[in-house]
């Protein structure tokens, strides 16, 4: 089962190094599979290589590379190439619309707007956290007490105090771990978090939500004030998975799930 695994072995990630993660997991990988490794850039053009599938991990933001990933895309459709995740994503891999949706649906989610008209339908904070709606990883990211921008070009959500961002990592439908970073303003400085059974309903609600068969998901939430969950982003494009902070056992369990989900998704 040859695949072609995309990644960006030198994307400058703050707080993480994307490269080690993909080294581990395809050295681990390749006991049940061949695998060949590129850049996103390149995904495209080795498509009709003969690969059985296409597996997106730690590629970096689409932004880098929105024109590259889009044709990718269509040619891997058009082709029937399966690709891992597979591309019915309907979270951040098809950009930040979900965030209104499921705002719109009322689930627990940061509350969020696209329109600045629109702020007196936010709780009233002193500060609003404003963002590109086709940014990721933060970029262009501020804070500000008068949101502005066209609408539907911006996100707008309020400024939360939250106690802790924790995420909870998915393969397929089946709960893996969960991490947590007790310091807000440390995000990637993660520990171990054992989540209660209304944690894990939390997360789950949202994989639900997202009806993928097959792929890795990461659920990032934070601890508000008030002590409820609410949903930060929905990871199902190319989830980095701080492999390296867990134990060996609990490694070893994350690649037999997917190892599993990868076979059942080749059939």
């Amino acid at each position: 089962m040859p695949l072609l695994y995309v990644t960006d072995l030198a994307y400058p990630a703050r707080g993480r190094r994307y490269c080690d993660e993909d080294i581990f997991l395809t050295s681990r990988l390749r006991a049940d599979f061949e695998l060949a490794l590129c850049h996103p850039a390149d995904a495209e053009a080795l498509l009709p290589m003969g690969f059985d599938a296409v597996i997106v991990r730690n590629s970096g933001p689409v932004l880098h590379y929105q024109e590259a990933y889009d044709s990718f895309r269509a040619a891997a459709l058009a082709a029937g190439t399966p690709v891992y995740n597979p591309l019915t994503g309907r979270a951040d891999m098809a950009g930040k619309q979900y965030l209104l949706d499921l705002t719109a649906a009322g689930y627990p989610v940061i509350p969020t707007i696209d329109d600045p008209a629109r702020l007196a339908e936010l709780p009233q904070v002193p500060q609003y956290a404003v963002k590109p709606k086709q940014g990721a990883d933060s970029i262009g990211l501020t804070f500000t007490a008068t949101p502005d921008g066209p609408a539907g070009a911006v996100l707008i959500q309020p400024r939360i105090d939250f106690t802790y961002e924790v995420s909870f990592y998915f393969v397929d439908d089946a709960f893996q771990y969960a991490l947590y970073a007790p310091d807000p303003a440390r995000r990637w400085e993660l520990q171990p978090y054992a989540p209660t059974e209304a944690d894990l309903d939390f997360a789950r609600a949202f994989i639900a939500w997202n009806t993928l068969d097959h792929g890795i998901q990461r659920v990032d939430a934070c601890r508000a004030p008030s002590g409820e969950l609410l949903l930060v982003e929905l990871e199902d494009l190319n989830p980095y998975l701080s492999l390296d902070l867990l134990p060996a056992e609990v490694q070893n369990t994350f690649i037999t799930s997917l190892t599993g989900s990868l076979q059942s998704f080749l059939g």
